[in-house]
């Protein structure tokens, strides 16, 4: 018996061994870096139509938001769904419903193709190590709280606060 979807499966094996990563070009108003729809698609259409698959992004109507679902479609009439996402628009018009679909396009595309996005800048693929904070920018305690004491070392209690020894034990001398 033939498996159902063969050819798609192999496909798309061979069009994610050349899926590029989708690159943070982009700055949201948190000043946050980003990859966008036009940089996740461009991370994959190539390979998948190299590799004989067309990709289609489907919607479905919702009053509260948006519904997607990146389908793949081989060459052979295979098909392959990714299953739906349903982002809710953050406001009831045009620009909220917009947003949410271009947002929803984004997820769908990169979780089906098993992509994330990456930093263009190549710190991505290279470890940094972390700084030292500036003296003014080290995080301190709480007031009336002391940082723990160093491994090895033994906290003093407070002038009495001594622990006592449980009943019918004798502390050590």
């Amino acid at each position: 018996m033939e498996q159902p979807n063969k050819q798609i499966a192999a496909a798309l094996v061979k069009a994610q061994r050349n899926f590029s990563p989708a690159l943070k070009t982009n700055t949201n108003h948190f000043n946050s870096r980003y990859a966008d729809l036009a940089s996740c698609v461009e991370a994959v259409i190539d390979a998948l139509n190299g590799a004989g698959i067309a990709l289609v992004q489907m919607t479905s109507k919702s009053e509260t938001g948006v519904t997607v679902e990146t389908v793949f479609i081989h060459e052979s009439g295979e098909a392959f769904r990714a299953g739906e996402l349903h982002i809710p628009a953050n406001r009831m018009d045009a620009q909220g419903f917009g947003s949410a679909l271009t947002y929803a396009r984004r997820y769908s595309l990169m979780a089906a193709c098993g992509i994330a996005p990456e930093d263009d800048d190549g710190n991505a693929a290279v470890k940094t190590q972390r700084q030292e904070e500036p003296e003014g920018m080290k995080p301190k305690a709480p007031e009336g709280m002391k940082p723990k004491a160093p491994e090895g070392m033994k906290p003093k209690a407070p002038e009495g606060m001594k622990p006592k020894a449980p009943e019918g034990m004798k502390p050590k001398a």
